[in-house]
């Protein structure tokens, strides 16, 4: 059977929800994956869902990258298939996608001696940033808080355990 390589878009989640934050990635280059298989993990400011594999196949190019923010319908990942249930999703440029730019990272360490690697930027959840704004906070320049999340994200349970302790 002939193969080609679909993209994989960001699915929309209604109309109140354009973009999603990339909480993990769990394929790469070279994985064989089955449909209904997990490729990552999404959040919205309401939710956080499983993002599966629309069908069968190796995945080609993965896209996304945690802690990044993609818009509905942008490219989390390329998969090769022969499934013509998804030739719609045919890729326009087969060769492959750039990552997209991932959210702001550290600066990398100047040389591999370096006595520590500089912290990892925290990465606020939507419902996070607002708990935060409304506190009067801005997310940006609050450095001291803990983020309990994967990948160094700040959670709404975060903002608020952090306004308790400085009340307290």
């Amino acid at each position: 059977m002939e193969t080609f390589i679909i993209d994989v878009p960001v699915p929309s989640m209604g109309a109140t929800v354009s973009e999603l934050n990339v909480i993990v990635v769990t394929v790469k280059p070279g994985d064989r994956v089955a449909r209904g298989q997990r490729l990552g993990d999404l959040e919205s400011d309401k939710s956080t869902f499983e993002f599966e594999s629309p069908c069968e196949g190796v995945i080609r190019n993965v896209v996304a990258q945690v802690g990044q923010t993609l818009q509905s319908g942008q490219v989390f990942c390329q998969i090769e298939t022969s499934d013509e249930s998804q030739r719609h999703l045919a890729s326009k440029s087969p060769g492959g996608i750039a990552p997209a730019a991932a959210a702001p990272s550290a600066p990398a360490a100047a040389a591999p001696s370096a006595p520590a690697a500089p912290p990892k930027p925290l990465v606020w959840t939507p419902r996070a940033t607002k708990l935060a704004q409304e506190a009067g906070l801005d997310p940006a320049k609050v450095t001291d808080i803990e983020a309990t999340g994967p990948g160094n994200r700040v959670s709404g349970d975060d903002v608020t355990a952090y306004l308790k302790k400085r009340q307290g």
